[in-house]
């Protein structure tokens, strides 16, 4: 039966409840998106290519493992943790022997992979560049279309793609960056892949220029194993676990090998479960704010109905089943289309992140009917709980009392809300107080926009009791605009529940977006600004390719002056991650200065290390400590600390010498140099004339370089809030639509009463600029707070960083929004003649 009334009752209410249909449709369609997101980190496929031809690889461990043993009440507790490394893993080349003896294999092939980037005008396509010995083309396999194999140090082979797009043959001559200077080769030979190969361009050198540009001797990639004709890969791959027991070698067959040979994309998962899950526990936060807000609001509009049911003995167990079952409906209904809509988004979401470079094309987004349930789950879930939360009240009325509560609002809010709103205001106060204490990016992150949530919920509870007070402030201002203004002071603060309704998603959006668009460059410009005012260089030197190479370096260094190389990498201590440096110990105070605080930059060398005062804290080091970490490689390393230092933010955490460094990281060339000289800038430009790709700049011109590349990393940051900023932004457009729709009766009365159409469009305009003044009041002050806790956390300085004109957009697409949303609605309600609404039946 009450199924039955639920259904009627929706389809004779329809435009009444396409509120809560379009917030919760949005609802399911944003967290659909971001569960693909999060499904595909889980569960993305990485294809291998390279080893395409090798049933079974044999790689190096990726992970930096920790194993910790917990005794309590007489139980013990072991739990392993694993975490990836930065770099590619290498592998002892003895291991070769011992794979040749294992039963069932027919070759083993070594395979190294390094860089090499070929100097060519077209570039490569979108392609990342490798090198490799042409002993490992087996793997793919790739087979000579023309010419020969690379036999002499200066040959080279070519895959067939790069050269159709450079129009390259054999005999012509190629320049490739490796790891080395920038050397010339001659293509003896162009190389064609059996399987299709579309994400790499591979450069096949002959083995002992391999073994001297990959720069690990003794060392390899991978192994790849090919088993004897008939054998069982399986059987093999059993056998190779066997006889690599007691190492750490991985053994990897089928979809297990891409993640071998693509290491990006593999770390690539880890990023994109983070973002996917913050995405989707923020989205689903906003989500239940807006869905239960709008509830609330469809509620209020059918007050009079409810408070009927309740006048002819409806009971309240009754009333909030008729509600939820309402709600249920609307959700499966709102739910399943939302559902299919956030597939599609999904998967643009994945290709703009990969055009942003934020994940890679190597990882296949995945769609699966886990995020669709998940996202129906949550919105029904949802819906019932915003229908029970939103009838609370009117199902605790009296009969006798409800025909007389329907025709004015409470003039009071419950306590129980009042005490709830109270209640999250100071959770949302002890979030801004930890995020004061969170020195990293990763802890300060989730807190930060949990705590603009959390206060914008505290703002929907005590709501109505802010639009009193806002009302009270503004009767003065309001009443100087005429009989308009009067009449908007009266419906603010006789209306108030209403109007919170209304200002809790303007508050949400302002609050939200302006921190989203302030937390990097507040955590950019203080990086910058470290960097700016330690970087005591005369010149820096840049690359346009893959780094600065070594031999550059040294032409520089003359009788006079300092060159300090920087090459970039992360390392682990346990496990947790760090930015690191590897720097030319020799003169580096002339060319840069990270403010140290405790011993001294001169004792750094291969066996020490200078740490930030953030690593000092969190491990309690100083100068004469010993320091265990795991470089970049996975490699074990213990040092002495040398020095601490103040500018960790803009210089990274770690700083080592540069030679140490080097030998465990892919990429070996400096990311910069640093110049101290009396030597012009063409002078030093003439000195690198032989190096292509190479820029002398100023300071201030690699600072401006940096800030660019900021700004390219704070748009995957964008993106990833701006679905959630837009579904707040649809929230406050369907809120205020709802608000305005419901006063027909109210605008045909005032017409009656002698005011034209115009004054009601000025009441409504008045009423739509006051609630949004309170929203910008109140959603700049939880961003303020939000940030400057912020920027005292990770920078020790409560400035965050706000642009002007960018926050002046943000109020002004606010107001925008809200003048629209209200005027639409209600030229549509004035349309109707006055007479007809007022004689029509309630």
């Amino acid at each position: 039966m009450m199924l039955r009334y639920a259904l009627q009752t929706i389809r004779a209410r329809k435009a009444g409840f396409l509120g809560a249909f379009l917030a919760l449709m949005c609802a399911a369609a944003l967290i659909t998106a971001c569960g693909t997101l999060l499904d595909t980190g889980l569960r993305g496929t990485i294809r291998t290519e390279r080893y395409a031809a090798a049933p079974v690889v044999v790689s190096a461990d990726q992970y930096v493992h920790q194993t910790t043993v917990k005794h309590k009440k007489g139980k013990t507790k072991v739990k392993h943790k694993a975490k990836p490394v930065a770099e590619r893993a290498w592998l002892s080349a003895d291991l070769r022997a011992t794979l040749a003896r294992t039963p069932g294999v027919a070759r083993v092939v070594p395979e190294l992979t390094f860089l090499a980037q070929p100097l060519i005008p077209v570039g490569t396509g979108g392609r990342t560049a490798y090198g490799h010995a042409w002993d490992s083309a087996a793997l793919t396999p790739y087979r000579l279309a023309s010419g020969s194999a690379p036999k002499a140090d200066g040959d080279l082979v070519i895959d067939d793609d790069l050269a159709a797009r450079a129009h390259l043959r054999t005999g012509d001559r190629l320049t490739v960056q490796s790891t080395q200077s920038p050397r010339s080769y001659r293509i003896t030979g162009i190389a064609t892949p059996a399987t299709a190969v579309r994400h790499q361009t591979s450069l096949f050198f002959s083995t002992a220029e391999a073994e001297r540009l990959a720069a690990h001797p003794g060392q390899v990639t991978a192994f790849g194993v090919l088993p004897a004709k008939g054998a069982d890969p399986e059987a093999v791959r059993q056998a190779v676990v066997r006889a690599l027991h007691g190492t750490t070698a991985q053994v990897s067959t089928g979809d297990a090998r891409g993640p071998v040979e693509f290491l990006d994309a593999a770390t690539a998962r880890t990023r994109l479960v983070s973002m996917g899950g913050a995405m989707g526990g923020t989205s689903l936060l906003v989500a239940v704010l807006v869905v239960v807000g709008t509830f609330a609001l469809s509620v209020q509009q059918r007050h009079r109905e409810l408070a009927l049911l309740r006048a002819i003995a409806a009971t309240p167990g009754q009333i909030r089943r008729l509600l939820g079952r309402e709600a249920l409906i609307i959700g499966a209904v709102a739910g399943s289309a939302g559902a299919l809509l956030g597939l599609p988004l999904g998967g643009w979401l994945h290709s703009r992140f990969v055009a942003l470079g934020a994940v890679p094309v190597t990882l296949q987004h995945t769609v699966s009917v886990f995020p669709p349930l998940a996202a129906l789950a949550a919105t029904l879930l949802g819906a019932w709980a915003a229908a029970r939360i939103a009838s609370r009240r009117i199902a605790g009325i009296r009969p006798a009392e409800a025909l007389a509560e329907a025709r004015t609002e409470r003039t009071r809010p419950a306590w129980g809300r009042i005490a709830a709103g109270l209640l999250l205001l100071a959770g949302g106060v002890v979030l801004v107080v930890v995020l004061t204490s969170l020195r990293t990016e990763p802890a300060s992150t989730p807190v930060t926009f949990l705590a603009v949530v959390v206060l914008s919920t505290s703002v929907a509870l005590l709501g109505p009791l802010l639009v009193k007070a806002a009302a009270l402030l503004l009767a003065g201002p309001l009443r100087l605009t005429g009989q308009g203004g009067r009449l908007a002071t009266a419906n603010l603060r006789g209306n108030a529940t209403r109007m919170a309704s209304v200002v809790t998603p303007l508050t949400l959006l302002i609050g939200m977006t302006c921190t989203v668009l302030f937390v990097q460059p507040t955590l950019g410009d203080a990086a910058r600004t470290q960097a700016r005012e330690g970087v005591t260089a005369d010149w820096v030197v840049a690359a346009q390719g893959p780094g600065v190479p070594g031999e550059a370096a040294r032409r520089l260094r003359g009788q006079h002056d300092t060159v300090t190389e920087v090459v970039r990498t992360t390392v682990r201590i346990g496990l947790d991650k760090y930015p690191a440096q590897g720097v030319t110990p020799t003169g580096l105070t002339r060319t840069w200065d990270p403010k140290v605080t405790a011993g001294s930059l001169r004792d750094l060398a291969p066996g020490t290390v200078a740490v930030s005062e953030l690593a000092a804290d969190q491990h309690h080091l100083k100068p004469g400590s010993t320091l265990k970490l795991t470089l970049g490689d996975g490699a074990p390393a213990t040092l002495t600390v040398a020095a601490v230092y103040a500018r960790g933010l803009g210089f990274g955490d770690l700083t080592f010498a540069r030679d140490l460094v080097a030998r465990h990281i892919d990429n070996p060339l400096a990311s910069s140099v640093l110049v101290s000289t009396t030597r012009t800038q063409t002078q030093l430009a003439t000195t690198l004339r032989e190096f292509p790709g190479l820029r002398i700049l100023s300071p201030a011109a690699a600072d401006s370089l940096q800030a660019d590349r900021q700004q390219a990393n704070a748009e995957v940051n964008y993106l990833a809030m701006g679905l959630v900023l837009a579904f707040t932004a649809i929230a406050v457009v369907n809120t205020l639509a709802m608000s305005v729709a419901e006063r027909v009766r109210e605008f045909a009365l005032l017409r009656l009463a002698g005011a034209t159409r115009r004054q009601v469009l000025r009441v409504l305009r008045t009423e739509a600029l006051s609630v949004l003044l309170l929203a910008t009041a109140l959603g700049s002050g939880i961003a303020l707070a939000v940030l400057t806790a912020f920027s005292l956390g990770m920078t020790g300085r409560a400035a965050p960083t706000v642009t002007p004109l960018l926050y002046v957009g943000v109020v002004a697409i606010a107001a925008l929004l809200a003048l629209v949303s209200s005027a639409l609605p209600g030229r549509a309600a004035l349309r109707v003649p006055a007479v007809t609404v007022a004689t029509a039946k309630e």
